[in-house]
């Protein structure tokens, strides 16, 4: 499934890729990623002769129906990894939990630091709850990668992906052993997360925001939400003045006396 994934993304969007030579041809490391794009976790693998497993809803390997069925062994054939996420404090147990496995096995372990997609294309601030314990539970090198373009391809709302070229850009494995036996020192792990999210900017050029994407995502609805109400207010006061201006205009015309008769 990687190999007809993989080889039909490179075949369509001929993704270009610098600093391969950084990924280590065997053993552990984490690639630590932005996140622009839903494809991201698809052009990253496709690039790479190893497999890297990434995790992912449980929603995408359970949902009932044919679909449902084909969408779970899609996700599993291009190594993503289902973790239930009903539940935040469980959610991110079972994340690191299932990234420590993965390199304890001495494969690629896929993560994105900013917890989620960019809502408009900026770094967000990394957290320090996944990467940095993985890594510093593990010993396992932390490979920053920095996806260029992914998210033009099929912006949200549109259905048919735009055909062009996204970039990937790999930088230089990042030791991090001598924090080891250090990953529930908050401080510790907020310098980790910190250096790595520093080296991801440096590679994707992006604008840094020091919020989390979480959070600026909530801003957006609150104030998308705020605009609609507005909008609604304004609307309905402006048909409550109309309704009072032809009120007013009706019984204008109702009081104005009759034009007088002449007489013969």
């Amino acid at each position: 499934m990687k190999v007809t994934v993989g080889g039909s993304l490179k075949l369509a969007f001929r993704p270009w890729v610098e600093g391969l030579e950084h990924v280590p041809a065997e053993g552990p490391a984490i690639l630590a990623s932005n996140h622009l794009s839903f494809s991201d976790s698809f052009f990253l693998p496709a690039v790479l002769d190893r497999k890297v497993t990434f995790i992912a809803k449980a929603e995408y390997f359970n949902t009932p129906g044919i679909k449902g069925r084909l969408t779970a062994a899609f996700f599993k054939g291009v190594g993503q990894l289902p973790v239930d996420r009903s539940g935040a404090r469980g959610a991110g147990e079972a994340a690191i939990k299932s990234g420590i496995e993965v390199l304890e096995r001495g494969e690629l372990f896929g993560i994105y630091p900013e917890g989620t997609r960019s809502p408009d294309g900026r770094l967000y601030r990394g957290k320090p709850g996944g990467l940095a314990r993985v890594a510093l539970a593990t010993g396992a090198p932390v490979i920053p990668v920095a996806m260029i373009d992914t998210e033009k391809i099929q912006p949200p709302g549109k259905v048919v992906p735009k055909l062009m070229r996204p970039g990937i850009r790999i930088g230089e494995p990042l030791d991090f052993t001598r924090y080891q036996g250090m990953e529930h020192d908050r401080f510790v792990l907020r310098a980790v997360t910190d250096e790595v999210m520093y080296e991801i900017m440096k590679l994707s050029g992006q604008e840094y925001v020091d919020m989390y994407a979480t959070a600026m995502k909530r801003q957006i609805a609150e104030a998308a939400k705020a605009e609609k109400e507005a909008g609604r207010a304004a609307r309905a006061a402006l048909a409550q003045a109309e309704k009072e201006q032809a009120a007013k205009e009706k019984a204008a015309e109702r009081d104005r006396p009759g034009e007088q008769r002449s007489e013969p």
